[in-house]
């Protein structure tokens, strides 16, 4: 399972230099640096939103907040990629950072829960593009040999988002107007200025040649992966968030449509479409298949079991949403520098298959270590609980994408890193609502367990996830307030418990994914050119 063996054979790429390389990625990293605001600043400030925008139902609609955005970007993400191999990334790459733009912009602007989810499902529509693109681009530009040495200015600009954006929004959020506005509200209005400056930049440098072929869009294939993944995400959150039964019809409807609408997606790409948003061809490679499997997996632990972890430290720990944001650093500080380390390693060997093993099996170790955390754990003792974690998931996550450009040829390289992300933003939101349903569940349990006089509306369900409630609601009694937080931590535990079960699945795919010698521009390691036609993987 460990054998090296060839990459595919790709066309060969103009080589660029590393100044041209720069000017390209200074743009690149504007949007980046945008997308990666948007996730990080609204972390701190989810719970203040939904206690403003619905104090009474906040916990039942929060997991909406990010679902919206998530099922929207994660179902256009696939279309994005084709467009961009079909008619280069550019002129999509731009209108994507517009949509985004205006999403953001309306979402400032929200006077309830239905407008705000609405608006973020338009933001996403436009994040879908700005991941995916980013890294189409650079699998373009830069050769799978010499990606990881460059991997190191993306770590870094995620690592500062990481950092700074929780600050941000604990900033914004901690004052309850700025220049007559709510404060949260600037979460979203801070990416009008970064998304300006990144337009113009990406306007002036980025130039990568458009595909001169005439190209038909697959616009039914396209229909029919967006209505097949809502079908599945939006059953999900209405039986984890308790709206429905999961036996109610709608749940059971919608679960049904999903797969059926999934398998004539299938058949109609494998069979009738002329020119498909995923070719099915591309499952035939190992590479691309484990890949995406991890992918999938490691979205699901990693997107639905932290978003918890701010709601953690402000309910329970007490922390400011500023503080919070502070809390987090020590989880940044570890994907920011292994990421980097991996990168710059992998680039110098050549070799990439050991980090994810190894990364998987401390990101285990770090979720369970994460199901420790209670009502009196010192700062300390978070600080290495997440750095652990961090460490592992810096070690995992950067492999991927990279694995999946590697072993496809160039042709296929932006649908292939599209559908990468849309199977981690597909675990991503099945981890939100499947987290959100254990802990909303376990919460309730525990405190008709522990509190059966009080009224169950107001510690589980539609709770309200704010410390400054509770005291309101328990008038002030101690002993209610402790066992209310104490509770909420073993729903946590229990959240971080199956999250890591679920981690060993990637560790185990992990040791599945075969080790493909990294191609340079000649189309392998001193290999000659290959030929333009020969497009057909070759990694089985």
């Amino acid at each position: 399972m460990s054998e090296a063996i060839s990459p595919p054979q790709a066309a060969e790429q103009k080589v660029l230099t590393h100044r041209q390389i720069m000017v390209i990625f200074s743009g690149l990293m504007l949007a980046l640096l945008l997308a990666a605001l948007d996730q990080t600043i609204v972390s701190t400030a989810l719970l203040t939103i939904v206690n403003e925008l619905n104090p009474r139902n906040g916990s039942g609609e929060m997991p909406w907040v990010v679902t919206a955005y998530m099922l929207a970007s994660t179902a256009v993400a696939p279309i994005y990629g084709k467009l961009a191999d079909l008619f280069g990334p550019k002129k999509i790459f731009i209108f994507s950072i517009v949509l985004f733009l205006a999403g953001s912009a309306l979402c400032g602007m929200s006077q309830n829960m239905v407008e705000l989810i609405a608006f973020r499902a338009l933001q996403g529509l436009g994040g879908g593009g700005l991941m995916a693109l980013v890294f189409t681009i650079i699998g373009q530009v830069v050769t799978p040999a010499e990606r990881g040495k460059y991997q190191g200015y993306f770590t870094a600009t995620f690592m500062f988002a990481m950092v700074i954006g929780p600050l941000i929004g604990g900033f914004f959020t901690d004052r309850s107007t700025l220049f007559g506005i709510s404060g949260w509200r600037w979460i979203f209005y801070v990416n009008l200025p970064i998304g300006a400056v990144a337009l113009v930049v990406i306007s002036a440098v980025l130039h990568v040649r458009p595909s001169q072929v005439k190209h038909k869009i697959d616009y039914f294939g396209a229909a029919l992966i967006t209505a097949a993944a809502c079908g599945l995400l939006l059953a999900t959150q209405l039986g984890a968030n308790g709206q429905e039964p999961w036996g109610s019809w709608q749940v059971i409807s919608l679960f049904a449509a999903g797969l059926v609408l999934t398998v004539f997606f299938v058949v109609w790409e494998s069979k009738f479409a002329s020119e498909p948003i995923i070719p099915m061809h591309l499952f035939r490679n190992s590479v691309f298949r484990v890949s995406n499997a991890m992918a999938l997996v490691v979205g699901i632990t990693m997107m639905g079991s932290l978003i918890y972890l701010s709601v953690y430290l402000q309910f329970v720990v007490g922390y400011s949403p500023t503080g919070a944001g502070l809390a987090i650093l020590p989880m940044m500080l570890g994907v920011g520098p292994t990421s980097m380390i991996a990168g710059i390693t992998i680039s110098k060997v050549g070799k990439y298959k050991i980090f994810p093993i190894f990364g998987t099996g401390i990101s285990v170790i770090g979720m369970y270590l994460m199901s420790r955390l209670g009502v009196h754990t010192s700062a300390t003792e978070r600080g290495v609980y997440m750095f652990v974690l961090g460490v592992g998931l810096g070690m995992v996550m950067p492999v991927l994408t990279l694995a999946v450009q590697n072993a496809l040829p160039l042709k296929d390289i932006g649908t292939g890193t599209s559908s990468n992300l849309f199977f981690r933003n597909m675990g991503s939101s099945f981890g939100t609502a499947i987290f959100g349903a254990i802990l909303s569940n376990r919460l309730v349990a525990y405190t008709h367990r522990d509190l059966p006089q009080m009224n169950s509306g107001s510690t589980g369900g539609g709770t309200s996830l704010s410390r400054a409630q509770l005291v309101q609601e328990s008038h002030g009694d101690q002993h209610i307030i402790d066992t209310v937080l104490r509770d909420f931590t073993s729903a946590m535990s229990v959240v971080f418990v199956s999250a890591a079960a679920i981690m060993v699945i990637a560790f185990v795919l992990s040791f599945f994914l075969k080790q493909v010698e990294l191609r340079s521009a000649k189309g392998g390691a001193g290999k000659a050119p290959a030929k333009t036609e020969d497009l057909a993987p070759a990694v089985h």
